[in-house]
């Protein structure tokens, strides 16, 4: 079954009644942000829309490694699962602009692999080692004096029969792409809504996974995507644009952009390489400038889904047949004097729609 979430956008709202409204609309999931300098805590907004609804799946969209301790991490991940009986989902990257406000770039290769590892074997039960090396401020707790003392961490009170929580990576790059998949049991590209594009981060994925000896039945896919359903193209192209750029930058935030694209993508995604203002990160008006004088309709809308609810649901269901079976929509919801009633429309036509002829 095809799953829709909303993505987490820069609001630090939890209210009852939004939780309760998405999930009667038909969404499957809600992320939230995990960006202390930018939004309120995910965690805690998560409690409250797990007590709110019955249905709605719950995760940070995404958190990180570094601003949070992994232990921190998979305790905070298992409290929404056992509030929610069992709706959570635990939604993890290398960082963005939780780090960034913080002077950092997103985190090295390496230590990503050692964090899902070890979260991974914190939410099945496990113990994982000590890492000395995490803090500075901080003696090793060799150096007190006791008569015992803790040798290894572990969440020692893990509800007996909780499902695990299904870990989630948020991907771009291909390095990130074959170094998760064979990890965890989702994985969630922000490659944009190219079937090129998609295909080919589907595939880094299968071979990753092959190369490791397991099969691609025991992963599931998800894309990441700027989506404006509306009957005025108008309207529907100016919120499109806006809200390309915040998600096309990763595709630029380390250097080169690699995988598929046209000579116009590149032209594209190096305007945003160099416009993009990360000071006004969660401003969908900030880069105004950039998009007037740089970004081509062509390129925002084959890197957005952009259209009457007939031609999303056709570019849906073609992204589906490559292998998505969860779509994270950034756009409806979260710029309401950009795309007005687009929610509504976007709840009642596609989303059903897909459903029904989704492979």
């Amino acid at each position: 079954m095809v799953e829709f979430w909303r993505g987490g956008g820069g609001e630090s709202t939890a209210t009852l009644d939004m939780a309760r409204k998405l999930e009667a609309e038909g969404w499957d999931g809600q992320m939230f942000m995990d960006s202390q300098c930018l939004c309120a805590d995910p965690y805690a907004r998560m409690a409250v829309w797990a007590v709110a609804t019955e249905r709605l799946k719950l995760s940070p969209g995404v958190t990180n490694h570094l601003t949070r301790h992994v232990a921190t991490t998979a305790a905070a991940a298992v409290t929404i699962q056992a509030i929610s009986n069992g709706r959570a989902v635990l939604g993890i990257g290398r960082g963005d602009s939780a780090l960034a406000y913080l002077g950092y770039a997103p985190g090295k290769l390496g230590p990503f692999r050692k964090a899902l590892e070890d979260i991974q074997a914190l939410l099945s039960g496990k113990e994982i080692a000590f890492d000395t090396g995490l803090e500075q401020g901080a003696k090793s707790l060799a150096s007190l004096s006791l008569g015992g003392r803790p040798l290894a961490s572990s969440l020692k009170w893990l509800p007996k029969g909780l499902p695990k929580v299904p870990v989630d990576v948020a991907a771009t790059g291909p390095k990130v792409i074959e170094l998760s998949a064979p990890i965890v049991e989702q994985v969630t590209f922000s490659v944009g809504a190219i079937p090129a594009r998609v295909k080919w981060a589907i595939d880094l994925g299968d071979t990753a996974r092959r190369n490791a000896g397991l099969t691609e039945a025991g992963i599931s896919y998800g894309i990441q995507i700027v989506l404006v359903c509306h009957t005025d193209e108008a309207l529907m192209r100016e919120a499109a644009t806006r809200l390309v750029t915040p998600l096309a930058r990763f595709q630029v935030i380390q250097g080169e952009p690699t995988g598929p694209m046209t000579k116009s993508d590149k032209v594209n995604l190096e305007a945003i390489r160099r416009g993009y203002d990360m000071n006004k990160h969660s401003d969908v008006h900030a880069n105004d400038k950039l998009i007037s004088e740089s970004l081509s309709h062509d390129f925002v809308e084959r890197f957005a889904v952009v259209g009457t609810p007939d031609h999303c649901i056709e570019r849906l269901l073609e992204l589906n047949a490559l292998g998505i079976k969860r779509f994270v929509i950034v756009g409806p919801g979260f710029y309401p004097e950009a795309v007005r009633n687009g929610p509504s429309l976007f709840a009642k036509e596609v989303i059903p729609a897909v459903k029904a002829h989704a492979k």
